[in-house]
């Protein structure tokens, strides 16, 4: 057997592997983050009692729209 024909079955192996890893991590950390997003109504409205205004439902709407923009 030629060394050369194992260092390529190797390099193409390799990123075979890569290529593969990075789309299945991709799709993980996709599903991940709309079963537990990062920031909620809840969040938002905590956040905005925190600077001293009270936030009405189409400001926090809003900001959800925004935050879900930001996701894609």
């Amino acid at each position: 057997m030629d060394t050369g024909y194992w260092i390529g079955l190797l390099v193409l192996a390799l990123v075979i592997g890569l290529v593969a890893g990075f789309f299945i991590s991709r799709y993980v950390f996709k599903r991940q983050l709309e079963k537990n997003p990062p920031i909620n109504e809840a969040m938002i409205r905590a956040l905005y009692q925190s600077v001293g205004r009270k936030p009405s439902e189409a400001d926090i709407q809003r900001t959800m729209m925004a935050v879900r923009r930001q996701q894609r």
